[in-house]
């Protein structure tokens, strides 16, 4: 459809409605603007439906019977039977509602949105077509399209029925055995949920460690609590090849080792899809990862990005950041502006590893002159009577010049909640003295940031 007089003028089209592209549409069209909401898939996106929500239901499931085999020797004797169906009728009952999107479609409706099902096509700034559907959007194009699972180019494995995390999380029965090629956030918190419901799971990492985007300390602290749960890890080699065998895959590993199983988990990432948004008329590269924005989501005049294709953190909590400055910026043409410096992220493994900043070898890539301090989680107090299941560590990562925290690491039982402390702590470029002017509870898990906070030598 090119014709002018058959296109429907809006205020803004926003293209993918994963939670960035619904935290931009939603309240733009809460505003009384007129915003049309385009979405292939499921509103809401990987988040709810795959991601963050059910897989948490299933790290719910898994730390419990962690938990349950931790008494004997603490507080008695127990006897745990893993049952994956109660985890696999929740995430259908509860979180997904089998994978259904209608109450998502009806609130955002119910906002004042127009929701269109279908792929939109970029024709310029201000324009997109979705089938025989044109829109012209007077204020602008948010771009939200997300990313979906990155397949590698192995020999072989576009022969094998390879599982991503779509499946893991639809599955109402696991596999005896996996190998998962991926070490990442998705892949070790994944490896963990099966292997405590019964699983063996080999877990293969080309890094030299796993979380290879985190510190050395926390890859060392992972590795070994999946080691003492019984899984099988390998870092330092990239999967070669992938090949079908009678009882499931073989896998061989660049150090010529084969390892083999039921089934084969790709968790080596995720990708965007530029080159099927028709970028390349309003510019874009299409051959590109990521798009660029400024400092308020701006791609062009009349376009902004938001979410998991501007490369800023494949996160949730980053997509909805995005989306307020976005949103501010099309109502008002003013706003906050984006700063990653304090972009905290958690892997929700046992022990839950969270990070804010930059780790070490970052900030002394970046020319930063850095001390560091670092307590181990069971040497604390907290730690100390927490007994079974408290491995972990705090690790401050310092500007020697300035005395401020410009990364951290906290791992160990609610790393995740801990974290939240040492975010505020870089958000504000609170000084190490400043820091050690406060009164930590004790004892508290929180409390092992003080005794870093001292092991420091500015």
């Amino acid at each position: 459809m090119n014709e002018q007089s058959n296109s429907e003028t809006v205020d803004v089209v926003v293209i993918g409605m994963g939670v960035a592209g619904e935290s931009v549409a939603s309240p733009l069209a809460e505003s009384g603007l007129r915003v049309v909401g385009v979405e292939a898939g499921l509103v809401g996106g990987e988040c709810p439906y795959w991601g963050c929500i059910p897989s948490k239901m299933m790290i719910r499931g898994a730390n419990l019977l962690a938990e349950a085999r931790r008494v004997d020797g603490v507080a008695g004797t127990a006897t745990v039977v893993p049952d994956w169906a109660p985890i696999a009728a929740r995430i259908r009952e509860q979180a997904t509602d089998d994978w259904n999107d209608q109450v998502a479609v009806d609130r955002f409706e119910g906002k004042g949105g127009i929701f269109v099902r279908g792929r939109a096509q970029i024709v310029s700034n201000r324009t997109v077509e979705v089938g025989n559907r044109r829109f012209v959007a007077t204020r602008g194009v948010v771009i939200a399209t997300g990313t979906t699972p990155a397949i590698p180019p192995i020999p072989g494995i576009g022969t094998v029925d390879f599982w991503t995390n779509h499946e893991v999380i639809e599955a109402k029965e696991l596999p005896e055995s996996i190998v998962v090629l991926g070490a990442g956030a998705i892949g070790s918190e994944l490896t963990q949920v099966m292997a405590r419901f019964g699983t063996k799971v080999t877990i293969v990492e080309a890094a030299s460690q796993l979380l290879p985007l985190e510190e050395p300390e926390s890859g060392a602290l992972l590795q070994a609590a999946f080691e003492a749960e019984g899984i099988t890890v390998h870092v330092g080699a990239m999967a070669t090849e992938v090949r079908n065998v009678d009882n499931g895959v073989e896998v061989v590993l660049s150090d010529g080792t084969v390892v083999s199983a039921e089934r084969l988990l790709v968790a080596t990432g995720r990708r965007t899809h530029l080159d099927k948004l028709g970028v390349e008329a309003v510019g874009i590269d299409p051959e590109l990862r990521f798009v660029p924005t400024d400092e308020r989501m701006r791609v062009a005049d009349g376009l902004w990005a938001v979410g998991d294709i501007t490369g800023k953190g494949l996160f949730t909590h980053v997509g909805i950041y995005q989306g307020s400055i976005a949103t501010a910026d099309i109502l008002t043409g003013d706003g906050p502006t984006a700063n990653y410096r304090t972009v905290p992220r958690v892997t929700f493994t046992d022990p839950e590893i969270g990070s804010v900043g930059l780790i070490e070898a970052a900030a002394r890539a970046e020319g930063i002159d850095v001390v560091t301090a670092a307590v181990e989680v069971p040497g604390t107090a907290r730690g100390w009577l927490h007994a079974s299941g408290n491995e972990g560590l705090i690790k401050l990562v310092v500007d020697r010049s300035s005395g401020t925290i410009v990364g951290a690491t906290s791992a160990g039982p609610h790393g995740g909640e801990v974290l939240g402390l040492l975010t505020l702590a870089v958000h504000e470029q609170t000084t190490i003295d400043r820091l050690r002017q406060m009164i930590f509870a004790y004892p508290t898990f929180h409390k092992g940031i003080e005794d870093a906070l001292n092991r420091l030598d500015l």
